[in-house]
């Protein structure tokens, strides 16, 4: 082995948080899926599911005066 060689341990633990935040998604998507009517409403819905969280983040802030 050379002197530049080192070795680098990753440690990833964001498997629990992930798992809340994708089944989060899914709630959200179903919730805004079953009130659109057409294709383009339908996509509009998973997009909305997926930026959801923006919005309550901005109106809490808000409410706090951050």
């Amino acid at each position: 082995m050379g002197k530049n060689d080192t070795k680098v341990k990753v440690i990833n633990d964001h498997g629990p948080m992930g798992f809340i935040m994708f089944v989060a998604y899914i709630g959200a998507a179903i919730y805004f899926v079953q009130q659109a009517a057409g294709f383009w409403a339908v996509i509009l819905a998973l997009l909305k599911a997926a930026v959801w969280p923006a919005y309550v983040m901005y109106h809490v802030l808000g409410l706090l005066g951050v």
